[in-house]
């Protein structure tokens, strides 16, 4: 007698949004290199200083998302996250972690970035406590996942598409279009702070760079020295018309005309 063994099909897991208890111990997961928390900070700087952060948005590094999962909480740590809207949090307190659905909407954008040691960025593990890529496909269904390496000047933006994640094409300048900011994303090469190298960088619809604080000032103080110059050339003028009238108004009288009478 031959015995066939059906297996039946893996159901797709039962997300729910439970928001932490507050003594819930979250993980404690190390920074993996000083460039990664200053990667986040470069590309907060320059959405706070185009006006971008509105109140209601969370834009985070290494703050755990969570959501429970057949039962079990999970809770990963992007080093990048962007939620466009969130619901109003109690004045005086600060947020542990974030739920989406319970607490406002999903983010819509993810990002990891790759050190030396790779951390599972481009895991599928579709058990607990579940890949990275797996959590933000299946279960957050983040629209747009980025994972870049910035010491192999990699950039790769995936967005989700029928449900799974698809690597998205750059542009003709090798930026990528993120919908929900409004905004390009691409590598750009320089110094800031200690780092001189490749960093993530925003470009607005029309092509202009999101500028940092630094550079910004830098601006200024540019426009300031020009319209100095500006000011100290108009003096000029003014002192060379000056004198070429005193030197008119002289050989006028020594033709025997007053200035005056003229």
């Amino acid at each position: 007698m031959t015995i066939l063994l059906i297996q039946s099909p893996k159901l797709p897991p039962t997300v729910t949004w439970e928001k932490l208890p507050p003594d819930f111990e979250l993980p404690d997961e190390p920074v993996e290199s000083n460039l990664q928390p200053l990667l986040a900070a470069a590309l907060r700087e320059s959405l706070e200083l185009a006006g971008l952060m509105l109140e209601s948005v969370i834009i985070a590094t290494n703050f755990g998302i969570c959501a429970t999962v057949d039962g079990k909480t999970v809770v990963k740590a992007p080093d990048w996250v962007y939620v466009p809207a969130t619901k109003p949090f109690p004045d005086g307190e600060s947020r542990r972690s974030y739920t989406p659905c319970a607490e406002g909407d999903r983010p819509s954008i993810v990002m990891e970035f790759i050190s030396a040691t790779e951390g599972g960025e481009y895991s599928f593990n579709p058990h607990y406590p579940y890949g990275k890529w797996y959590f933000y496909e299946q279960i957050l269904k983040v629209p747009t996942y980025v994972i870049f390496h910035p010491q192999l000047r990699v950039l790769e933006v995936y967005h989700l598409v029928d449900g799974k994640y698809q690597l998205a094409s750059p542009d003709e300048n090798r930026h990528y279009w993120i919908e929900s900011l409004g905004l390009f994303v691409g590598e750009w090469i320089g110094k800031k702070s200690e780092y001189d190298g490749c960093w993530l960088r925003w470009w607005d619809r029309a092509g202009n760079l999101l500028l940092w604080g630094g550079e910004l000032l830098a601006q200024e103080r540019q426009l300031l020295a020009q319209e100095r110059q500006l000011v100290e050339q108009e003096r000029q003028r003014a002192e060379q018309a000056e004198e070429k009238s005193v030197r008119l108004a002289e050989r006028l009288r020594e033709m025997g005309i007053d200035p005056a009478d003229i």
